[in-house]
């Protein structure tokens, strides 16, 4: 398994493919970073060679990816919790924060749904 900046990309897979799983590159970029490699976006990862990683390693020094991305999305996220702007209040309550709705629905921001047992009538235990 190829490394690049820290994280192993699959063998298997097209370099354009492989790239993108590296945290902050999605599909425009992963074939941009191979145009400016002038790697074949087709080449399996695995056949890639050492000159072309490094290529590929040198070019992804400029833009901020992985453990820096990550880092930056958090400190954006506390700054809004912070300043208890709507968005940071959302964050910190943990709902759905652009805007959907809460009524039915947004189970994956809230979590499962709380539900409380009915009590039994008299007549139904007999």
């Amino acid at each position: 398994m190829p490394r690049i900046v820290g994280v192993d990309i699959p063998n298997d897979k097209p370099a354009f493919v492989a790239l993108r799983y590296i945290y902050g590159i999605g599909p425009k970029l992963a074939k941009d970073i191979c145009q400016q490699a002038q790697i074949d976006m087709q080449v399996r990862a695995g056949k890639l060679t050492e000159d072309e990683l490094s290529k590929i390693a040198s070019i992804l020094e400029d833009y901020v990816i992985e453990g820096q991305l990550r880092r930056q999305t958090q400190q954006n996220i506390a700054r809004l919790r912070d300043i208890g702007c709507y968005r940071g209040l959302r964050h910190r309550r943990g709902l759905p924060v652009r805007g959907q709705r809460t009524k039915t629905n947004a189970r994956t921001r809230k979590g499962p749904k709380k539900t409380v047992a009915g009590k039994k009538s008299v007549k139904e235990m007999r």
